[in-house]
């Protein structure tokens, strides 16, 4: 089994202000949670509360200010081959399809890249049978005909299947969906939140799904981890969390969800 740790995460930007003044701005404080494969974690809280902050994290995108990320109980090499090792077992599908894929290259080079970085596929014909596989695997067909599409040339939905194709194609461990469907319309979200959780199950993936959206957080997610103001101030079964929400924080979320089942009306007042 494969775990993703963070142990004591904090993140502390500095922001130079007014008259060059410097004041720190802490991000995400003293987190620590840990991930395991075949299993999903929904982390979930408003704009602004750390959500993404912890992605960046998890992906070596930014470097925390104090704790440690552990893979399997050993910290993250940050160099070289050990950071291209991490990244060959955790991946991200980002919340934007359109400003995560390239616009000048097709959707074929969007995937053979990571095939031939991560040593996926060798030969020409065998990197050519991954991508179609990878977009059969996210359910773009014919495959042959969208491997030669540029982004511009998909929708929404395509585009972002597209992006989990590519995160697919290191065959990782570990995914972490950053907001994977609140830039696309309501009608395909539903579409797109099954194919994650089809690849979660059969793939054995751990998922980290961060969202506002505390409804599909509780369809989606074994466990809820609900962060406000850079810190996690509930977590549980992802059905615990929704029907007995310790926290006013999360009793606000889950009062103000549009899923009618989400509220709490008189239960919350007592």
């Amino acid at each position: 089994m494969t775990t993703l740790e963070l142990r004591g995460v904090s993140k502390e930007y500095r922001i130079r202000g007014a008259r060059g003044r410097e004041r720190k701005l802490l991000a995400v404080q003293d987190v620590s949670f840990t991930l395991e494969s075949g299993r999903t974690i929904g982390l979930v809280g408003q704009s602004g509360s750390g959500k993404s902050t912890i992605a960046k994290l998890l992906m070596q995108l930014e470097r925390p200010t104090r704790g440690e990320i552990l893979l399997d109980g050993a910290p993250i090499r940050r160099h070289g081959a050990g950071l291209r090792e991490y990244r060959h077992r955790v991946q991200m599908v980002f919340q934007d399809p359109f400003a995560s894929l390239n616009p000048y290259h097709s959707v074929a080079h969007h995937l053979r890249r990571p095939l031939q970085i991560h040593d996926r596929a060798r030969t020409s014909a065998e990197v050519d049978a991954a991508v179609e596989r990878l977009l059969e695997r996210v359910r773009l067909t014919p495959a042959t005909q969208l491997a030669a599409k540029h982004p511009h040339e998909l929708s929404g939905g395509q585009r972002q299947r597209v992006a989990i194709a590519r995160a697919l194609a290191p065959s990782p461990e570990m995914l972490v969906a950053d907001e994977p469907v609140s830039m696309l319309d309501v009608s395909i979200r539903l579409g797109v939140l099954n194919l994650l959780a089809q690849l979660q199950r059969e793939e054995n993936l751990g998922v980290l799904y961060i969202t506002h959206d505390l409804a599909t957080a509780r369809h989606f997610s074994d466990e809820i981890l609900v962060m406000y103001k850079g810190q996690i101030v509930e977590r549980g079964p992802a059905d615990d969390v929704i029907t007995n929400p310790q926290h006013p924080y999360t009793r606000r979320l889950a009062a103000a969800a549009p899923n009618p089942e989400l509220r709490l009306g008189n239960r919350a007042a007592g």
